[in-house]
This record gives structure tokens, C-alpha cells and sequence, in this order.
């Protein structure tokens, strides 16, 4: 099982919080933070890092299709 995890650039503000924390799943590019896989293994800091995002950009989809995050 994976999860799917994807960047709105329309919502992103670039604060570049995701790459920070995780180097291994997010990049800066400019003003914008893109995924660098098509797919993780699920792991809890992803719905952290999803979760602090200021601009809520940040959404994780498990293998079935449910959004995991960002949580409320």
C-alpha cells in the first residue's frame, strides 16, 4: 500500500517548510514546492508535514482514494 501525495502550486506559498523537513519527498522549485515521488510508503510525518503547511497545500491520499491529510 502507498500513498499519493500533491502540491497545490496555486495554493503554495513557497515558505519551503515541506523540503526542509522532508529533503527526501519535497523540493523548492522557486516560488513553489513540488513531490519529488509519484508515491510513499504511508508514514505519519508525511501527515505532519502536511498538516503544518501554512498554506494547507499539502494533500495526502491513501491507497484508496481517501484524503489523510491535511487533517482538521
Amino acid at each position: 500500500m502507498s500513498w499519493t501525495i500533491a502540491v497545490d502550486g496555486k495554493a503554495c506559498l513557497g515558505s519551503g517548510m515541506c523540503a526542509g523537513a522532508r529533503p527526501d519527498v519535497f523540493a523548492l522549485d522557486g516560488a513553489h514546492a513540488r513531490v519529488l515521488a509519484d508515491s510513499v510508503e504511508p508514514d505519519e510525518g508525511l501527515l505532519d508535514v502536511a498538516d503544518s503547511c501554512p498554506a494547507a497545500a499539502i494533500v495526502v491520499t491513501g491507497a484508496d482514494g481517501t484524503e489523510l491529510a491535511p487533517r482538521d
